[in-house]
């Protein structure tokens, strides 16, 4: 009888593409996957892995370039985000079509934060899309989601490791994949093509959202040291950091993959085969280091 796991997957943006890899990687070893919860991007792959379209989600990525990506990016002007993050929802529901949570052939639980609650929220029932959609709203990136009259953001400002809400079953063992682990990253250097295309992406995207950060009030070139999407990010990271720290120590997993958050930044979504194949790595490494314990 296969070893049953609960798979909780962390949120990170598009280092959560590794999640795949670790996914991949347990099922090799024989591993059968009995629930997952995940937030913001762990949402979006806890999700389709959960409904059983994994692999056609998978190959659609594998086939995304820099620019696939950029168009993907629906900007829009507004104080709430500089994404309607509608377009991408859009391509995929031509893809995999949406379905109820409480349909999926496993239990699978997405979180959100209710912004004007300050409280974090658990989709167990309910659109895949709109549970996953609201669970990606970076603030001031995405626009929040509105359900049912309330207003949700990114499952990872208040839970980025969402383990207690992982449904268990008895002699389950619990499996944790965090794509915002503190460690060193070793990159593979890019020929100088591949390089240069990805600075101009990066720069394309960096531009816009300068653009915009200057918009908001008090946000001027004398009152800041760090860029706005930096200082977005250096907070957000901040207050994962502790979260994350907080609940690995509670909810002690019976295996643990680290993957580092200097692996890719937020929008590198083009990087799919590049983080799918750390998953995979960083598995088989912690899997190793487990055994010899």
């Amino acid at each position: 009888m296969s070893q049953k796991v609960a798979l909780v997957l962390s949120s990170g943006g598009a280092r959560g593409l590794a999640h795949i890899g670790v996914i991949e990687a347990l099922e090799e070893k024989g591993y059968e996957i009995t629930s997952v919860s995940g937030s913001s991007m762990g949402a979006v792959v806890g999700a389709f892995y959960a409904c059983g379209k994994l692999k056609e989600y998978k190959e659609w990525a594998l086939n995304l370039d820099r620019y696939d990506v950029f168009k993907l990016i629906d900007f829009t002007f507004s104080v709430q985000g500089f994404v309607k993050g509608e377009r991408v929802f859009k391509t995929l529901k031509t893809i995999i079509p949406d379905q109820n949570i409480e349909d999926m052939r496993i239990p699978f639980a997405a979180l959100v934060t209710d912004i004007k609650a300050k409280t974090q929220e658990v989709f167990r029932t309910g659109s895949m899309y709109q549970a996953i959609k609201a669970s990606v709203a970076i603030p001031t990136v995405i626009k929040p989601v509105m359900i049912n009259g309330r207003e949700y953001i990114d499952g990872g400002v208040t839970n980025p490791i969402p383990i207690e809400h992982v449904h268990r079953t008895e002699g389950d063992i619990l499996v944790v994949s965090n794509v915002n682990a503190i460690m060193p990253f070793v990159k593979v250097k890019e020929d100088k093509v591949l390089e240069a295309e990805s600075a101009t992406y990066n720069q394309k995207i960096q531009a816009f959202i300068n653009g915009w950060g200057k918009l908001l009030p008090g946000n001027t070139e004398t009152e800041k040291k760090l860029g706005f999407f930096d200082l977005l990010n250096e907070s957000i990271d901040l207050m994962q950091d502790k979260l994350t720290s907080l609940l690995l120590e509670k909810y002690k997993p019976d295996l643990l993959v680290n993957i580092s958050r200097e692996a890719c930044s937020t929008f590198e979504f083009y990087k799919a085969k590049e983080m799918i194949e750390l998953g995979k790595d960083l598995f088989e490494a912690a899997y190793q280091a487990k055994r010899r314990d």
